[in-house]
């Protein structure tokens, strides 16, 4: 009964619009005055959850993606994009997801791409004659990229929950982000193709169109390092993750104040204190999970909601799209972060016991909670898109709900079932078992 009313509690809170932290907090005391009255235990246990290397990895990666639109790296990479495939019809919208999914490999939030990539490109598009809400609605969703295409904070706190290895869990959605920026590119051409308004530039001869590409190239070679830098730094074993994020800091700030010019002291500290406030938050919401994970793993919860689930079916295949659901609903009410953080800790348990490898779950967690950031009712990723591009949500739901069900659920439901799509690479790179 009392775990009952502790997950009413988180659930009608984080509903109601109250902070996500301060739900998490108002669970953990309600658990704690009924288990732990004096609080002693669990403080202890919530501040040791912060004591971690790994977490300090994402207030730069946070401080990355603050600073690559005002460093300029973001337009360069939007132009390289567009320079490969931006000549086509419906190939500028190509070049945006792209362009998302190479912001990705730097920033590793789905927020961070749809502010950097969507103030840049949804007004280009406009210009061309994409409609407005429409190009809302697919940077909104070709946003998710940024947290599929590593590296990706989600997965960062996936790792430290699990104890999995986060380069690892990085490798996981490798093969579903790729797939998704393909079936989403494919999804742009056929929506856009018959559009009486669109632009496209003359086609160019083959030596004019790779003096184009090579132009945009030499222009954005110092973007376009950034992320071999930091992966290479990761997989090549030369670098942790943290090391890697404070690395991408350092760049971004040498590129934009001596190679490219455009950043300036205001946008520096802004990015700091944009990275400042977010970590906050972060560790906020982090204390008050850790002492929340502890009473439910006391109380043996992640087994119940295991026995709950198995009570319907003991098939396994039936189980993961009860969790697939779960995940989706999980991904609406509150964002990838927190969702990745409860998620993980409720739910791995009953995913080793039928089976499912937890780097694989890592992958699955990742592509329903990217769904569910763009899914109403709460929606955090969508919503954020449309005050990006300045539009009402009911003129771009449409087009966004096209994305979400031709695109992305055929995603999730191959991530799901076909797992070696996600270990493959972390078996090869990593040689996990």
């Amino acid at each position: 009964m009392h775990i009952a009313i502790d997950l009413a509690i988180l659930i009608v809170t984080i509903m109601v619009g109250i902070p996500v932290p301060f739900c998490f907090m108002a669970a953990a005391l309600y658990m704690g005055v009924i288990y732990f009255p004096d609080f002693s235990f669990l403080t202890t246990v919530g501040f040791r959850g912060l004591n971690s290397l790994t977490l300090l990895s994402i207030p730069f990666f946070i401080m990355a993606g603050a600073l690559m639109s005002s460093a300029g790296i973001a337009v360069r990479l939007t132009n390289f994009a567009n320079s490969m495939l931006g000549r086509m019809r419906g190939g500028m919208g190509a070049a945006t997801i792209v362009a998302c999914a190479i912001f990705g490999a730097i920033s590793g939030t789905c927020s961070s791409a749809v502010a950097c990539i969507g103030s840049i490109m949804i007004p280009r598009l406009e210009e061309l004659g994409y409609p407005r809400n429409y190009s809302t609605a697919m940077v909104s969703c070709a946003s998710v990229l940024g947290q599929l295409i590593p590296p990706s904070v989600p997965m960062i706190l996936y790792g430290w929950v699990t104890q999995e290895s986060v380069a690892a869990c990085f490798l996981s959605t490798v093969g579903p982000g790729l797939i998704l920026m393909t079936v989403f590119c494919v999804i742009n051409y056929f929506m856009v193709k018959d559009l009486p308004t669109l632009k496209v530039d003359p086609p160019l001869t083959a030596p004019e169109r790779n003096k184009v590409v090579r132009t945009a190239f030499r222009k954005g070679i110092w973007s376009l390092i950034m992320p071999v830098i930091i992966l290479g730094g990761i997989y090549g074993g030369i670098t942790t993750p943290t090391e890697s994020a404070a690395v991408a800091v350092a760049y971004s700030i040498v590129i934009g104040f001596f190679v490219h010019r455009e950043l300036e002291p205001k946008s520096l500290w802004k990015a700091f204190c944009v990275s400042a406030t977010t970590s906050g938050v972060i560790c906020l919401m982090l204390f008050f999970v850790s002492m929340l994970g502890r009473v439910y793993a006391m109380q043996q919860v992640p087994q119940k909601i295991a026995h709950f689930l198995l009570t319907f079916s003991d098939n396994k295949y039936v189980i993961l799209l009860m969790v697939n659901v779960f995940l989706i609903i999980i991904g609406m009410m509150m964002d990838d972060l927190s969702g990745t953080i409860l998620a993980a800790a409720l739910l791995l348990p009953l995913m080793k016991q039928i089976g499912v490898h937890p780097v694989h779950f890592a992958a699955i967690l990742g592509t329903n909670l990217g769904l569910g950031n763009v899914t109403p009712p709460c929606a955090p990723i969508l919503y954020l898109g449309g005050r990006i591009g300045n539009v009402p949500i009911n003129e771009y739901i449409k087009p966004a709900m096209v994305f979400m069900v031709v695109g992305h659920i055929p995603v999730i439901l191959i991530t799901t079932y076909f797992p070696e799509l996600c270990l493959w690479l972390p078996r090869l790179v990593m040689n996990i078992k």
